[in-house]
């Protein structure tokens, strides 16, 4: 009794502290999500010199006005979809924005900020690595709230809301879930492929609700102790025989690509579900869709896929047991308080020539 009454104590504190901290300050944040600082100081990179001109896209042009309040010495240039090229002339830093034509015309950008995790396509861009800039991004941060949208899915699937939710909908009241469809998730094994900051997080709420946890890293072995097993990515197709719930939080990078294939689903169990909230590059489609019309599989959870946007005319819209959402699993109500601390405060340890928070090894993708 006291241990399920403490287990249950650590969901609440779990999810609680995924909506607080809009007035938190730069150390809490760090502290809170455990953000990692880059071993060597800004100063010491070649080149290194306090910015005086920084192109903002994309999603940071909402916080354009507090920059330059808050910085009034450095210039913001909120870029322009047509123009963002033309704008980056001069620029040191690029804010939400990371292009080969941007880094071909800004010639003395030094350092790339993004408010995402996901970087492949940055990383992906030949500039990056070969002038060696600093990049930076927001990992760990999206981790409990995309945690709990797994979670969401793991129990719409556990209690029959896949089916129930369409039923509404047509004002059908009757019994539609098969015998031994309805499961607790008590002892059930969560596989969480890609142990980093999300993929922690979605452990440590699968292990607050009894689930056994397992994980792969390619980092090494080691693990907070809510995982009673890390294991490497060689490993994965052994880890997948044993779970009843397989999810995806790593990252798209050439290791990972594509690595849900066919032999992968075959090795699952036919009661199993596979979640992706990592990237959909890393799923082979067609072989999920097969694996769900084969009974290979019991159901697929999906906030990315590939292609993505999904076509209306895509065989996954009419596969059996499949929930799918449109890329959301990051959106809260939490606004972009936290995202704001992070840059203002990597912008403020950058122009010190301090340690960078949430450093980018482009060499691996993450």
């Amino acid at each position: 009794m006291f241990r399920s009454a403490c287990r249950l104590l650590t969901v609440l504190t779990i999810l609680a502290s995924a909506h607080t901290g809009a007035a938190e300050t730069a150390d809490q944040v760090i502290q809170r999500f455990q953000l990692e600082q880059s071993q060597q100081p800004a100063k010491v990179r070649p080149g290194w010199r306090k910015p005086k001109k920084i192109l903002v896209g994309g999603s940071v042009t909402q916080m354009i006005d507090e920059l330059r309040r808050d910085y009034p010495d450095i210039e913001f240039i909120a870029a322009k979809p047509d123009q963002a090229a033309v704008q980056a002339k001069d620029a040191d830093a690029a804010f939400g924005v990371c292009s080969a034509e941007v880094l071909e015309a800004g010639k003395s950008i030094l350092w790339i900020h993004l408010v995402s995790a996901g970087v492949e396509n940055c990383v992906s861009v030949p500039g990056v690595r070969e002038r060696d800039i600093l990049l930076t991004n927001m990992q760990r941060i999206g981790g409990p709230v995309i945690a709990e949208h797994v979670m969401a899915m793991t129990l719409a699937f556990t209690r029959g809301l896949d089916l129930y939710i369409p039923q509404q909908a047509k004002r059908e009241w009757r019994r539609v879930t098969p015998p031994g469809r309805m499961e607790v998730i008590k002892g059930k094994t969560m596989l969480v492929v890609g142990l980093g900051g999300i993929g922690s997080e979605v452990a440590k709420r699968a292990h607050g609700m009894e689930m056994k946890v397992i994980a792969t890293r390619a980092s090494g072995r080691t693990g907070p102790d809510f995982v009673s097993y890390v294991g490497l990515p060689e490993e994965l197709p052994k880890l997948a025989a044993d779970a009843d719930f397989v999810v995806n939080t790593a990252p798209l990078t050439p290791q990972t690509k594509g690595i849900f294939n066919a032999a992968f689903f075959s090795r699952m169990k036919p009661g199993a579900y596979f979640i992706n909230i990592g990237r959909g590059g890393s799923v082979d489609t067609d072989a999920l869709v097969a694996a769900l019309k084969n009974q290979q599989i019991a159901g697929a959870g999906l906030d990315v896929t590939d292609p993505e946007p999904l076509p209306p005319d895509h065989p996954l819209w009419q596969a059996p047991n499949v929930i799918i959402t449109p890329h959301v699993s990051n959106d809260s109500d939490l606004g972009v308080a936290v995202q704001v601390t992070v840059t203002k405060e990597n912008l403020r340890r950058y122009i010190a020539g301090e340690r960078m928070l949430s450093v980018v090894d482009v060499s691996r993708g993450y």
